[in-house]
């Protein structure tokens, strides 16, 4: 009975296992056809492996402050537009800047936002970054109200200052600290006040910020949902993410409209959204404001830290802010305008940093440009890492020099993406950077105390978290 039932369930393993093959064998076959088909006006390029292309080699981890191999090599082989076979797909990548920008602003007219669709099952289908057409624009236009230039000016700037003084606050002389660390308390901190008005040291901030870090992990990973493996791990902790904004709109179901003055309430005032509307908002705006703003400032104090002639001007800059305090007061949006240099120091860190390396798109019909034909349906990458890094568009462009900045604005410049994607809370992040440097160089001087460097896979990460040794500054 026993050796039965067995060779039951063998013949059946048997069958599926015949059938699966037979299916990718279909789909390895169909790769083939459409992938290696002459097509006319194509880009040059190498579509790599079946099925698998150049995904391995594209995404293999690599310095954020330079291009990488696969972007040098493929570069210098075919030219600035190249096809290739990435994430499953036949694709067109391009380090071109007028590309690029070509890319952006034709949004919905050539081209359309098109993420794998792991993406999609981990952010949620009102996820902003896989939105598409009205329903982007629609979604896009609660973040970009909550975030306007009058609110960041009356609301987030005060409450800013105060998590940047309050993050300061823990550092003691001559200790060593994880700037990343350090940069991730403070950014979540914020955000969570600003969405769902948690404060720090609460015991519901740091399981938020628990299960948000686990979430984060399963982004990037490869979609297996089974136990053990990252996006697994992901999945369950969107879960719990989730539930506890249930719990806080639970609660406030029963207190009066008004109480509190953040994202939640804002969107649940409106009452233009479903309860699964509102919570992909919220996770979103959690994703949206924590980690560009995260890594931007681990990348302001690492490159601070190799350039003490910017350190100085930066001071120079910001002691004269201080020096027309009339009494013991804080910044003032007016003050914020005066810090020219240091928006110089914000964009070049954006630039030689590359938070955000590349976008995914698609064609909406055959697509012509500069002699090349991009067929419908195809993939696009526009890579702005490669731009950004590139002798194109910039002199010396692997040197940190916000000196640049102090000429005419570049239009190639796209750490936030552009046209009607443009990152809704492009503004939120400069702000936040902007009084988090303009505290530290005040008070503060670090040096980096390990060699470390910003690695991009594809997020960027610090390998060792950039150990710093920070020493507080006399008056």
């Amino acid at each position: 009975m026993e050796i039965a039932f067995m060779l039951q369930i063998w013949n059946a393993g048997a069958a599926i296992a015949v059938i699966l093959c037979f299916i990718l064998s279909i789909a390895a076959v169909k790769w083939l056809l459409s992938s290696y088909r002459p097509i006319k006006g194509l880009p040059p390029g190498s579509m790599g492996w079946p099925l698998l292309g150049e995904t391995i080699q594209f995404l293999e981890p690599h310095s954020a402050t330079t291009r990488g191999s696969f972007m040098d090599n493929h570069i210098k082989r075919y030219g600035n537009i190249f096809k290739s076979c990435l994430f499953g797909h036949p694709t067109i990548v391009s380090a071109d800047p007028e590309f690029n920008k070509f890319i952006l602003m034709n949004e919905d007219k050539l081209f359309q936002c098109s993420y794998p669709s792991n993406i999609s099952a981990i952010l949620g289908k009102w996820s902003l970054l896989v939105l598409v057409a009205e329903e982007h624009k629609r979604m896009r236009s609660i973040a970009v109200n909550f975030l306007s230039i009058p609110k960041l000016r009356d609301f987030f700037l005060p409450d800013i200052e105060r998590h940047v003084l309050l993050t300061l606050g823990t550092w003691k002389e001559g200790q060593v600290i994880s700037a990343h660390n350090e940069s991730k308390k403070f950014t979540f901190n914020l955000i969570a006040k600003q969405i769902m008005s948690f404060n720090p040291g609460e015991t519901r901030t740091t399981e938020l910020m628990n299960d948000y870090l686990t979430f984060m992990k399963g982004v990037i990973a490869p979609p297996l949902n089974i136990p053990g493996t990252a996006y697994y791990r992901a999945l369950q902790s969107r879960s719990k993410i989730l539930e506890t904004v249930k719990r806080v709109l639970k609660e406030r179901s029963q207190q009066s409209k008004g109480t509190y003055n953040d994202l939640l309430e804002s969107v649940t005032r409106s009452g233009n959204l479903s309860t699964e509307q509102i919570l992909d908002v919220v996770l979103n705006m959690i994703f949206g404001g924590y980690e560009t703003s995260t890594v931007a400032l681990t990348l302001a104090l690492k490159f601070l830290a190799d350039a003490p002639a910017v350190v100085e001007e930066l001071r120079v800059e910001h002691e004269a802010i201080r020096a027309s305090f009339t009494s013991d007061r804080r910044l003032t949006w007016e003050d914020y305008k005066k810090m020219s240099f240091t928006h110089c120091v914000i964009n070049e860190t954006l630039r030689l940093g590359n938070v955000v390396q590349f976008v995914h798109r698609k064609t909406l019909c055959d697509v012509y440009f500069k002699d090349f034909l991009i067929p419908k349906g195809w993939k696009v990458l526009p890579v702005f890492s490669a731009v950004h890094l590139g002798t194109d568009v910039y002199d010396n462009p692997l040197k940190f020099d916000p000196w640049r900045w102090q000429q005419e604005k570049n239009i190639y410049f796209t750490p936030f993406g552009g046209g009607s994607r443009l990152c809704a809370g492009v503004d939120l992040a400069k702000l936040e950077m902007a009084v988090f440097i303009h505290h530290l160089v005040l008070e503060f001087e670090w040096d980096v105390t390990e060699p470390d460097y910003p690695l991009a896979f594809p997020f960027v990460e610090f390998e060792k978290g950039l150990p710093i040794q920070v020493r507080r500054r006399s008056s």
